[in-house]
């Protein structure tokens, strides 16, 4: 019984890795949209008028409060209430990117406030403007210090692509379902797709644990 579970991997893999194709497209664009939008939400909470600060914060808190599935169901079936009608791909890819932008925001919010003071005012010293000041020393420095919490939110957004397929988006999981359906061999397929997420997941987080301790080891050696 066991050993039937595998039996039958070779026929569903080239679906099932299609699927991932599409779950790994949905995760590059939501994950670059969101920490673009992430980064100008964080810096209009850090030095936005106080009315775009508070838009920017209920923007922020909305998405971080939100289920996922509740988002990506806003997106794809609660639009088209006002009119706005998105396809399953639009309204996944708004969705996880909004998911996000949000936690991204106050990653790269806490970071930027990190850099020490007195870096800033070397830099007012040297007749920086606010502008060049923040492209050459605080924004490099907040990266490198959330670059792994970063990286760790993209794992995150990339088993979030799962819930794309409840709106129609055939990705990875919504694959696996068609064929569980065609061949009711739903544990076989199932665990084949978990296996396929894991091959993509312990890598990256492989990466994320080498990022962390690349940036410890550095901190420990700048305070030295």
């Amino acid at each position: 019984m066991i050993a039937s579970i595998g039996s039958n991997w070779g026929d569903y893999l080239p679906t099932l890795l299609d699927g991932l194709v599409q779950s790994l497209k949905l995760c590059a664009v939501a994950v670059v949209l969101g920490l673009l939008c992430g980064l100008a939400l964080a810096l209009a909470r850090i030095a936005g008028p106080a009315p775009l600060r508070w838009f920017a914060a209920a923007v922020v808190e909305l998405g971080r409060a939100f289920p996922a599935l509740l988002v990506l169901q806003l997106a794809y079936y609660g639009l088209p209430s006002l009119d706005i009608i998105l396809s399953s791909f639009v309204a996944s890819t708004a969705g996880l990117a909004w998911i996000t932008a949000s936690f991204a925001s106050e990653i790269l919010r806490g970071s930027i406030a990190a850099v020490p003071f007195g870096q800033l005012e070397a830099a007012s010293a040297l007749a920086l403007s606010r502008r060049a000041s923040f492209r050459t020393i605080v924004f490099p420095q907040a990266l490198r210090v959330s670059l792994p919490a970063l990286l760790g939110l993209g794992i995150q957004i990339f088993q979030g692509t799962a819930l794309a397929f409840t709106v129609g988006y055939t990705e990875l999981m919504s694959n696996a379902y068609d064929v569980g359906n065609e061949t009711f061999r739903y544990l076989s397929v199932f665990l084949l797709a978990g296996l396929i997420y894991t091959a993509v997941v312990v890598p990256a987080s492989f990466i994320v644990r080498q990022a962390e301790l690349r940036l410890g080891q550095h901190v420990a050696t700048e305070l030295r």
